[in-house]
Parts: C-alpha cells; structure tokens; sequence
C-alpha cells in the first residue's frame, strides 16, 4: 500500500500542502502527501489567476527560494498582466490568468515526478502525539503512520459548512466533503481556534453571454511571466472582460437580503475585509449605483466563466435574478451558484515564526489553518513549514526570513506577532520595506539563500549570478560613458526636460524622472552594448531601477540596518514576563502569551510600547 514510517507527512493537497510536499521533498525528506481527494491537488478553488497586488511578489518569492508555484502558473497561464505599472517599481505586481484544468494538473505531475515523494488519498482524522511531540497521523479507516513531522494544511476542510441562501450543509469546498476530528483533538490539547468565512461568486456558461455589451481587458502587449526558469511565455491569450452592476441590479439583492446566511445571523465568522460579497458591498457602499464585474474565463478551451466581484451566498433564485440583470448577462446560463463556506482556523500566535505550533513540536501549520487567505499566502506558508519540518528533523537552524528579506518574512511575522481576527491577506503597504522587496529582485534576494539551503538548484544560482553580473556592468557602463549633447537634446526636448549645455556621464541623464531605457538606447554605443554583452529584458529593467531608484534604495537599506540591531537581540526561550512589575499589564499578557524570540518581535506586537522595550533593554542588559 504505502510505507507507514515517514521523515514528514503534509496533510492537505492544496497550495500550501503541495509547497510543503515539494520543498521537504526536494531537500530530501521521505514525504507522504495524505489528501482526501487526489483529483484537487492544486485545486484552484476560487478565482482561476495566480499574483496580483503583492500577492504576485509572493509567488516570484516561492520560484526564487525553489518552489514551484511561478512554473506551474507559467505553464498554465492563458493571459498576464503587470499591474502598477504606472507607479514605481516597488509597487508593480504581475499577475496571470490561469487554465484551472490545466493547473491542477501540472501541479499533480510535477508532484509525482519529485523524488521522495508518496501520495494516499484518505482524509486524517487525528494526530499521533507522544509527550508533547508529534509521531504521526490516523486516518479516517484507523490506519496510523508514523512521521518526524506533520504539516497540517486543511485549508477550508476543517468543519466546513457551506452556506446559499437558507440552505446549509456540511463541506470543504463545492462537491466535497469536510474534515472532521483535528479541530476537536488540538483544542483537547490546549490549542484556541476560531471560525472564519469566505466565499466565492457563480460559475456561468459563457457561451450565454454577450461580450459586445462588456468592456474587453486584454492582457500585456508583452507579457512576462513569473519564473526565473525557462518556462514559456505566453504567444497568445485569452481577454477577459468587464462589466457593472447597477441600482437595479442592487435592489434586485436586496430583496434577498432576509434570507441571506449573512444577515439573517447564521453566518457568525468574519469574512474576508478586501474580498467582500457583493451583498456586503452593496450594504457598506450604500452610496455607490455600480461596482465593477470582472469576467474570466476558466481556461483555454472550457466555456466555464468565472464572475469576479459577484461573490454572493443569497438564495441561488435571487442571485441568478440579479445577475440577469447585469450589462451582457441578460441570457446568462448557470453552471453553479456562488455560496458562503465557514470553516475552523487556529490563531496563529500559537505558532513560532517557523510555522510549528508552541503547544506541540515537530507539528507545522500552513495556510488558511492560520487565518489567511489566498493561494499565494498560503503556497508560501507551505514552502517555508516543508522546509523547516526537513531542518528540524534533521538537526538544523531553522529558516526564517525577515520583514526586510521578502514579503513572506513580512507575511509570518504579522501573523506570528499580531495574530488576525479576519481572514488575512497581503498588501504593499504592510511592507516597510517595499522598495527593497520588489517582484524584479526576489531572485537576487533569495535564490543565494535557497541554494544554501539545498532547495534552489545550481541552475538557478547561476542564472541569478549572470543577472547580477550583467545588471552590474551596464550601470558602471553609463557611470563611466559620456553622452554627446547634440544627440541628446531632442529626446530631452520631446520629454519637455531641460537640455545639457555639456557632455557628461550618462548616469545623470538616467536618473531623470521621464527618461527611461528606451531612451538611453537611442544614444551612441548603448544598444552596441546591449547586443555585445546579450542583455535581457531582466536586466535591463534591474539596471533600469537600480540607478534611477538608487536612493531610495539606498536610504531603506539603512533602515533596515538600524532596526536590525533590535533584531539581534535575542529573547532567551519560555522567558517569564511577569517578574518585571515594570512593564504594562497587557505588555506582560501580551509578551506572556506570544513568546517574541527577539527585542525587534517584541516591538511589533500590538500593546508593547516604546517604554515597555525600554523596561526590556535594561533587563537584558542593553
């Protein structure tokens, strides 16, 4: 059947539990991947798209440590956008539109061709604990497997119920069954857990609609993609397209509202803040006649459409009303309703920062277990608890990655630190350091750390390597190259920019705000240098940022330096807060119950004041 002794096994076949299988795999651990349906693994359960806003940093994140969520998005994509263009480049985004058949299925055949990996489709009904620490899981049909580790990545499964209208029932996602049992034991150890909410708009037959009505969203004229390996990039794609609501379209939901789950009491959890319903939206922006509809397709060849920003969980006759009343949806043809799911999560200040539980070692969660939301915040998680399962199992230091090193260090601390009450999903703004942990970077800032680790190849090392080494030389090129004036003139007049009355270094012009490569190219020697040294897009958009964004750059660095002293300011383990009087009440409750590992966590946390760290200092003889 299976071998019943394994170094990690990862419970969930989702996106969090497919980066744990393949991280831990890779480094060589004995993995077992116990899912209760192997049809799903990398099930895209909600929208059909990978990235976007700083989730599409996350995934380039995941390809530079490793992981394999940029190659499978690249190998499944059907249309690419980068968002933000027109703003710096710490805040560009790229995100695709994926082939949902098609992802699920390379996710599933690049599973089975990684070494050390096995699958068994059952659903686990509990954990095997031994003295505080985890040995093991017991299947539904009583069988028990042994494990170093355990990576719970149960996603919405946990006592999942499913909410349309008045109905109800119980489930962990359209068409399958929830888990039961795990909630029940961790709470029996100890462990708080919570309910959330989210959910997911209609599928409909898009042969029943009419795209003439709507606004078509093609994808980039030059479409990127997110891995730094050689994975296709896109030669045709699908549009999407987008359409409103209406007043009409708003009453015509409202009449529904006494018998929305939502509003009527029977949903309790807290749903998603920046993903609302369209009932929310409709109750919170009162004001507002029309919301944006995005229209996706599913896939390449599938007429299965899916209806972004209709995310509803009324009674499918009021949703199916409404919706026909949209711009192009007038003959609109269900292929299912949209619904509400409730589902168990576990508060993740219950968790160090390498993503395993305070209350039971060698046990890891990962994903919406830990309150978030999203695939790319969830993959990530995955990533990072496969790899530090494998590191503790074998005697290493565990990998954590600071808020200054990528948004996925950012991602774990918040959520390690201040915990979330809602469903949790990343932003730009929560990085203080969005100049420095750019989409363009991540290599530069991660594959180094990956390959130490074993997990990033000597490909990657190298590629990133020849990036960096090309990006350097061309800006020392335009350091040490003079521009002649009569040729620069006339681009710096058609830019409405001051002319130069002198020659001198090309860096200066460059660091002009409307001066972009592309203008830079058209001076003499600059495109002899490109094509003498084969400088990619990559690399010329790297040296691009690096000299007209240097100071900002620079200036961050810095900052990240200072505070990083706080963060080497280690907190001795199971340190007793409540023998210094000194501090506030909740700054010893808060301190108590979180456990920060440095002075730098400690400040984080929501309650601790300045005065509190000073009181902190003094103590650890700062």
């Amino acid at each position: 059947m299976f071998e019943k002794e394994y170094d990690v096994i990862v419970v969930g076949g989702g996106h969090a539990g497919a980066e744990a299988v393949a991280a831990a795999a890779n480094m060589g651990s004995k993995t077992l991947l116990v899912t209760m349906n192997l049809q799903t693994i990398g099930q895209m359960s909600c929208n059909p798209a990978m990235g976007g806003i700083a989730k599409g940093q996350i995934v380039r994140e995941i390809d530079a440590l490793g992981g394999y969520s940029g190659i499978v998005t690249d190998r499944s994509a059907i249309q690419f956008k980068m968002l933000n263009k027109s703003k710096g480049p710490a805040m560009w985004s790229p995100r695709a539109q994926n082939d949902r058949l098609r992802f699920a299925e390379e996710w599933r055949l690049l599973l089975e061709q990684t070494p050390n990996v096995d699958f068994y489709q059952e659903m686990v009904k509990g954990l095997l604990v031994k003295n505080g620490k985890v040995t093991g899981v017991r299947t539904s049909l009583g069988i028990d497997i042994n494990a170093k580790s355990v990576v719970l990545t149960n996603g919405t499964f946990l006592n999942g119920l499913i909410h349309i209208g008045e109905k109800q029932f119980g489930g962990g996602r359209a068409g399958e069954k929830a888990a039961t049992g795990i909630t029940e034991q961790l709470t029996d150890f100890g462990f708080d857990s919570g309910r959330m909410k989210t959910g997911t708009p209609p599928r409909v037959d898009g042969r029943s609609l009419d795209y003439s009505a709507m606004i078509v969203q093609p994808g980039d004229e030059n479409p990127e993609k997110f891995s730094y390996l050689d994975t296709p990039l896109l030669k045709e794609q699908r549009d999407c397209f987008m359409t409103h609501t209406s007043a009409e379209v708003h009453d015509l939901l409202r009449e529904g509202f006494d018998r929305s789950p939502m509003f009527n009491g029977r949903i309790k959890s807290i749903g998603p803040r920046y993903c609302p319903s369209i009932e929310d939206k409709i109750n919170r922006f009162a004001d507002k006649d029309s919301h944006q509809i995005f229209v996706e397709p599913e896939g390449w060849h599938t007429v299965e459409v899916y209806v972004n920003g209709f995310s509803t969980s009324l009674p499918e006759d009021v949703q199916y009303k409404a919706l026909r009343s949209v711009k192009g949806f007038e003959k609109v043809k269900f292929f299912r309703p949209g619904y509400a799911i409730e589902y168990d999560y576990f508060p993740p200040t219950q968790l160090r920062h390498t993503l395993e539980t305070k209350l039971i070692e060698n046990l890891y969660f990962a994903g919406q277990i830990n309150g978030t939301t999203g695939y790319e915040e969830a993959a990530s998680q995955g990533l990072m608890a496969g790899i530090n399962a494998h590191l503790k199992n074998n005697g290493k230091e565990a990998f954590v990655l600071r808020r200054d090193e990528a948004y996925i260090g950012v991602l774990i601390d918040d959520l390690i630190t201040k915990g979330t009450e809602e469903p949790y999903r990343m932003f730009t703004s929560r990085a203080e350091y969005r100049t420095l942990l750019r989409q363009d970077n991540a290599d530069l800032r991660l594959t180094p750390k990956s390959f130490e680790l074993g997990l990033a190849s000597e490909e990657r090392l190298r590629r990133m390597e020849e990036k960096e080494r090309k990006s350097t030389s061309f800006i020392e090129f335009f350091k040490k190259t003079s521009f002649n004036p009569d040729q620069l003139n006339p681009i710096l007049e058609s830019l409405d920019s001051a002319p130069v009355k002198q020659a001198d270094k090309m860096v200066k012009v460059f660091s002009r705000p409307k001066v972009t490569m592309d203008h830079m190219l058209q001076l003499e020697g600059v495109a002899d240098f490109v094509a003498e040294h084969e400088l990619d897009r990559e690399v010329l958009e790297q040296t691009e940022i690096q000299v007209k964004y240097s100071g900002y750059i620079e200036k961050e660095k810095n900052n990240a330096d200072k505070l990083q002293r706080l963060e080497n300011i280690k907190i001795p383990a199971d340190f007793d807060y409540s023998k210094l009087k000194s501090l506030s009440f909740e700054a010893r409750e808060k301190l108590q119950q979180i456990q920060p590992a440095t002075i730098s966590q400690a400040s984080r946390i929501s309650g601790v004041s300045p005065s509190d760290i000073s009181v902190l200092l003094v103590y650890l003889g700062r």
